[in-house]
């Protein structure tokens, strides 16, 4: 019986060593650990009849089994680390690496197109001397609309779709105009010449013109010699420095809570050259900011007297800017990270 054990023995691991120098690829290396390493395998078989041998035959059956599989482990290990160096050698001839070769420059990074025009809003009104005021992406509703002279249950309140916090009264800004009485609080009673930067959120649909989360730039001047001549100059001024001394704009009525008198700032559309088209909703003229003069009560919440002071405030979109500067027919290409537009900037 043992004799018939050990030549069985033999005999698979005589022709698992043989299969095994036949083997080329990785694949078929592990078909053959299958076979003679596997679950189903020949040595595992022999294994299991183990306990139905005699105690004094079981022990020498035991370690000579142990042996084979020992042996086909080794192999299969030798054998795989010949395999992958023979793989490495000839991926190694086939692809020779030239180190003559001039090397490959890196691709710069780009500004993102919003944030040039940002710098650019930045340098312009800079030159105004206009300073960088920072302020935060989350408010209390009391600066968000309050102190802007938007009680709460006020209809205007549904000028602006407002994204709610978990926290009672907290809100995602709708608007950089926060950041006035924040500036005034600061500076008051001294006059101030700031713009807001930043990035609003409204529960918007999102169209070719609109987006649902966008930068903004509030324009704020607070003194004793501020009137609506010098405050429409100096949009002026900035739209030449913008777009060019030929610009065409137009100052439009219209309502803002924090601002009496109120009006829209449109210029003309470069994108259809006034002709009309879907960013322009066919009108020829793109609105490109909301303005006017401070309300006295916005300016009382901001610590000054609205008896001797008064004030202008305007708040730039810089994505229709870039969109009239590049002629740009959609906004939603600020925001789809599509590198053959990027790469335009």
């Amino acid at each position: 019986m043992q004799e018939e054990v050990v030549k069985k023995l033999e005999e698979i691991q005589k022709a698992g060593l043989t299969d095994l120098e036949h083997v080329q690829e990785e694949q078929q290396l592990n078909e053959w650990r299958t076979c003679y390493l596997g679950k189903k395998s020949e040595v595992l078989q022999v294994m299991k009849e183990i306990p139905d041998l005699s105690v004094d035959l079981r022990p020498k059956v035991g370690m000579l089994t142990n042996q084979v599989k020992r042996n086909f482990e080794q192999g299969y290990e030798q054998r795989l680390e010949e395999i992958r160096k023979a793989a490495l050698e000839r991926s190694l001839q086939q692809d020779r690496l030239d180190v003559t070769l001039p090397g490959r420059r890196p691709e710069k990074g780009r500004l993102h197109p919003s944030t040039q025009t940002l710098r650019e809003i930045a340098n312009i009104f800079g030159q105004m001397g206009f300073q960088v005021y920072r302020g935060t992406d989350v408010e209390t509703e009391e600066f968000n609309f309050e102190l802007l002279n938007i009680p709460k249950y006020h209809p205007a309140r549904d000028m602006w779709d407002t994204f709610f916090t978990t926290t009672p009264e907290v809100v995602m800004r709708t608007h950089t105009s926060p950041g006035q009485i924040h500036s005034m609080r600061e500076n008051a009673p001294d006059p101030v010449r700031v713009i807001l930067p930043g990035m609003c959120y409204r529960y918007e649909q999102v169209t070719s013109r609109s987006e649902f989360q966008f930068f903004q730039v509030e324009l704020l001047a607070v003194g004793k010699s501020i009137d609506f001549r010098g405050f429409k100059g100096t949009l002026q001024d900035f739209a030449r420095r913008m777009f060019g001394d030929n610009v065409r704009i137009r100052l439009r009525p219209d309502y803002f809570p924090f601002t009496e008198p109120s009006a829209e700032m449109d210029v003309e559309c470069f994108i259809c050259q006034g002709a009309g088209c879907p960013v322009c909703k066919h009108t020829g003229w793109l609105e490109i900011m909301g303005c006017g003069m401070m309300h006295p009560t916005v300016l009382m919440n901001g610590g000054y007297d609205p008896r001797e002071y008064t004030g202008f405030a305007a708040g730039l979109g810089p994505e229709r800017i870039t969109m009239l500067r590049h002629h740009i027919e959609d906004i939603r290409y600020f925001w789809a990270n599509d590198v053959r537009f990027l790469e335009q900037f």
